[in-house]
């Protein structure tokens, strides 16, 4: 990274919370208790030519503000007011972001604004990402005579299974962190999401009898099959420090495999002799599997449309061809 990106990196982690109080200022004016929450933080998706998804995730009704800038004072910041955040999509919401110049260091900022009292604004969840350069998709670039430097990417899958969940004595999930030290431009994440078929314990033996002690919320502590079951098992790998630092500085490309609704699931997969499961309709377990992935991934219609229109989409890239 050139010597300006670092500068521009430290000055936003120096300035963003004298940057976040001024911001949220207004709000201030509300009672606590009526400002929405985004305990989640922000993440980004579809890093493309100019572009790129927000994520974030509200306590309650509220509707997303997006502003991003070209420096950590958000000088000339340039605002979007954004979607509503309900509970139909567990209060997640989603920002395209276009027009962003290429391999630039961007700073993000998100607010929720509630629907109760207008003056009602959480406090703001802060990221930053580089965008990538021009013109990758061009036959020249991929015979490596694209201009630019080389582009670093991470890659990795199957987060929080077999029982292994987040750890606070072990500092959580500390992959993430050291990925984030790499600094790659995006993360593929392929596959196994979440483990929604497998329970976490508060503790696990591990090698030479060492104990293993999980956090464990009641949506992890069984079999998901509930809506909001699947969906807290998203909101458990946020819980982790180390996850949600990643995720406000690495934009991330997810594709879909099976431990994301049960093991091996198909429509004719039988689950009657599986006791763990009071809920036997395996359709019925899928169609709310996906629909808490839609809410939760960081893949925008965008990004489904020109995934759809390629013939490189196929049938393992479900962030393309679920909805």
């Amino acid at each position: 990274m050139s010597d300006s990106l670092a500068l521009d990196r430290r000055r936003f982690l120096q300035f963003g919370t004298a940057a976040a109080g001024s911001f949220a200022a207004p709000a201030l004016i509300a009672a606590d208790a009526s400002r929405p929450n985004a305990l989640q933080g922000v993440q980004f998706g579809d890093p493309s030519d100019g572009r790129l998804l927000v994520w974030s995730r509200s306590d309650r009704a509220s509707r997303m503000v997006v502003e991003w800038s070209l420096d950590a004072r958000f000088t000339n910041a340039t605002r979007l007011v954004g979607p509503y955040a309900l509970e139909g999509s567990d209060f997640t919401a989603r920002q395209d972001l276009f027009g962003l110049p290429e391999n630039r260091e961007v700073f993000v900022r998100v607010t929720f604004q509630s629907l109760a009292n207008d003056r009602a604004l959480s406090e703001p969840v802060t990221g930053r990402v580089v965008t990538l350069p021009a013109n990758r998709d061009d036959e020249g670039w991929h015979r490596g005579h694209g201009r630019g430097s080389d582009i670093r990417f991470v890659w990795g899958g199957d987060t929080a299974g077999q029982g292994w969940g987040i750890n606070p004595d072990f500092g959580g999930m500390k992959i993430y962190e050291s990925m984030r030290q790499r600094q790659p431009r995006f993360f593929i994440h392929s596959g196994d999401t979440v483990y929604a078929d497998g329970p976490i314990r508060e503790s696990v033996t591990a090698e030479g009898g060492q104990v293993w002690r999980n956090i464990v919320t009641p949506e992890v502590s069984k079999v998901a099959e509930t809506l909001d079951e699947f969906r807290g098992r998203y909101r458990y790998n946020l819980l982790d420090a180390n996850v949600r630092r990643f995720n406000a500085e690495v934009p991330q490309i997810w594709q879909w495999d099976d431990h994301e609704v049960t093991n091996n699931w198909s429509d004719s997969k039988d689950l009657s002799a599986d006791t763990r499961y009071t809920e036997k309709n395996v359709p019925l377990l899928i169609a709310r599997g996906t629909r808490a992935s839609s809410t939760t991934r960081r893949c925008g219609p965008s990004m489904r449309a020109r995934r759809s229109a390629s013939t490189a989409a196929s049938a393992t890239d479900r962030c393309s061809t679920s909805s």
